[in-house]
């Protein structure tokens, strides 16, 4: 599912890919007790918010200071990084609301992810075509 988007070069992000980072992290936001993982579309394709954390894993960009409040405020425990908030990477962001969303799923149907089962029977009919 990881090739239906854009890949990181060199360990930068495309605009499009932080974009669709940005709007998992408000489908997140919103997300209240569904039991489905919330999605975003990219290029008329859904995608689940964690396939989009999981593409950034690797990103070695600075995340704008928005995104950094938004991310450490769902933290239990105080942020503590090498630097300042200021110099949190994608990367550490990814990892961060991969976590939150894993636990989230397990809480509210334990760890079923209806959108990610939608969206690889939707690929595995489309391969089958």
């Amino acid at each position: 599912m990881s090739n239906a988007l854009p890949p990181l070069h060199e360990g930068h992000a495309p605009i499009t890919l932080q974009q669709l980072f940005r709007e998992g992290l408000y489908a997140f936001e919103e997300w209240d007790s569904e039991v489905t993982e919330p999605i975003v579309t990219f290029e008329g394709r859904i995608i689940p918010i964690s396939v989009v954390f999981e593409a950034m894993r690797e990103c070695t960009d600075i995340v704008p200071n928005n995104i950094v409040s938004a991310v450490t405020e769902r933290l239990t425990k105080p942020w503590e990084g090498e630097g300042p908030l200021d110099t949190m990477t994608f990367s550490t962001a990814a990892r961060v609301m991969g976590v939150l969303v894993r636990k989230r799923l397990l809480a509210v149907n334990n760890g079923i992810s209806v959108a990610a089962i939608a969206v690889e029977a939707q690929s595995t009919e489309k391969s089958d075509r």
